[in-house]
């Protein structure tokens, strides 16, 4: 490297492929960029969609993934790592294999198991995968509302019971959760995420946007809050700024489509994205 040219911070995205451009290693892509990180992908499936549903999904090989992960890992390297659509219990072993080989610095887990739509995207038996093996490796896991529910293994609707689940996902060996609450009826106007390391807990709350454009919303926070720590934040900083970052780019959504349309993951208009301290 040049002298006097810093390491621009690198991160490594291992996800499925939204051919509509608003979830998956897409959205990741365009979040890694707008915090000023270089990304990576490693293509876990195919799916096709748009803004109306999934129409078909095509897995990888494990064996692919786990060689898209090396080739990366060895010769580039890593600073932060996002796992999002996994599909399969095979793929989540590999993944987490590689987890444990090369030492992530850091993993962010989106156990990811149906798109916007509803459409499954996770074979039910590899549901235990991500508790056996690949959540206790995580940095910060974040799962939304029914993702809790199938982790922690009751209902996860009301904040008491989204403290519950907060505590029985660290439980599983991560370092931290978010517990996201976009799903809650009971909250019209406000959208109340926990955020729990196991002693602090903490609830960050911020305006619920009333609109359809939210494609892509869970994808887009676990990737910033990788892009946060890629760049050395702290865990609830990285947190607190993901959730500031994905309400602007839902605001500035650009439209598109007749379903759930994409964020705009460019709306503050310079990169990098700062860092929203406790304190602001």
């Amino acid at each position: 490297m040049p002298e006097g040219i810093k390491m621009i911070p690198r991160g490594l995205t291992i996800a499925g492929s939204d051919s509509g451009g608003g979830a998956g290693l897409q959205a990741d892509l365009k979040t890694f960029m707008a915090f000023g990180v270089y990304g990576m992908s490693v293509i876990t499936a195919v799916t096709v969609q748009n803004t109306r549903g999934v129409y078909g999904v095509v897995n990888m090989e494990p064996d692919v993934v786990a060689e898209q992960i090396r080739v990366v890992v060895e010769d580039i390297g890593v600073d932060a790592v996002k796992t999002g659509m996994l599909a399969t219990a095979e793929i989540i072993h590999r993944v987490a294999g590689l987890a444990r080989i090369y030492r992530f610095p850091v993993l962010v887990v989106d156990p990811v198991m149906r798109a916007k739509s509803g459409d499954p995207l996770l074979e039910p038996e590899a549901e235990r995968a991500y508790i056996e093996e690949l959540i206790p490796l995580a940095t910060v896991v974040t799962p939304n509302l029914p993702e809790a529910e199938r982790l922690a293994g009751f209902r996860v609707r009301t904040e008491s019971e989204m403290e519950r689940a907060a505590e029985r996902i660290v439980e599983f060996g991560c370092g931290s959760v978010v517990v996201k609450g976009g799903h809650r009826a009971d909250l019209p106007d406000e959208v109340a995420d926990l955020y729990f390391d196991g002693e602090r807990m903490v609830w960050l709350r911020g305006p619920r946007v009333r609109t359809r454009h939210t494609h892509g919303t869970g994808c887009t926070f676990a990737s910033a809050v990788a892009a946060g720590l890629a760049r050395g934040w702290d865990r609830l900083t990285a947190v607190r700024t993901a959730k500031v970052f994905v309400e602007g780019a839902i605001r500035h959504a650009p439209g598109f489509g007749q379903g759930h349309g994409p964020l705009n993951h460019f709306w503050y208009g310079r990169i990098p994205f700062e860092p929203i301290r406790e304190t602001e």
